[in-house]
C-alpha cells in the first residue's frame, strides 16, 4: 500500500482475494495480479510457491497469436537467458492445439521492456517438431 514492491510474483489465497483486491490499481498494471487461471489463486499456497521458484513458464496470446513472456532479467548472463528462451518455446510447442496445421511457430523476436525487438532464428530455439 505504501507503494514499494519488492517481489516478482503475487499469490494469494481466495478468501485474501478481498484484500489483495484493494491493491488492483497498483499490481494489475504491472502482471502482478493473483489470478486463479495463472495459478496464482490457490489453498495450496505451498504447492503455488514452489512451483513459481522452480521456473514455472506463464505466458500471455493475444489474438492476432502474438505470444508474450518473461524469459529473464537484464543480470542474467547469456548462458541462463539462452536456457530460458529454449524453455519458453518448449513450453509454447507444448501448449500448440492438437487441430493447429503447419508452421506453429514462425518467428521470434526477443527485446528489453521498452527496448527493440531482435529477431532470433526460430530454429535455433525450437525444438525441431515446433519449427
Amino acid at each position: 500500500m505504501g507503494g514499494k514492491i519488492e517481489f516478482d510474483r503475487c499469490i494469494a489465497t481466495p478468501d485474501m482475494m478481498g484484500l489483495v483486491g484493494r491493491l488492483g490499481k497498483v499490481l494489475g498494471p504491472r502482471g502482478l495480479m493473483p489470478n486463479p487461471r495463472v495459478g496464482t489463486v490457490t489453498m495450496d499456497v505451498a504447492g503455488a510457491v514452489k512451483a513459481s521458484k522452480g521456473g514455472a513458464v506463464e505466458f500471455r496470446v493475444e489474438k492476432a497469436g502474438i505470444v508474450q513472456g518473461t524469459v529473464g532479467k537484464a543480470s542474467f548472463d547469456e548462458a541462463k537467458l539462452v536456457e530460458n528462451i529454449k524453455a519458453f518455446v518448449d513450453a509454447v510447442s507444448k501448449a500448440k492445439p492438437t487441430g493447429a496445421k503447419g508452421t506453429y511457430i514462425q518467428r521470434v523476436a526477443i527485446s528489453s521492456t521498452m527496448g527493440p525487438g531482435v529477431k532470433v532464428e526460430v530454429n535455433s530455439v525450437a525444438p525441431t517438431s515446433a519449427a
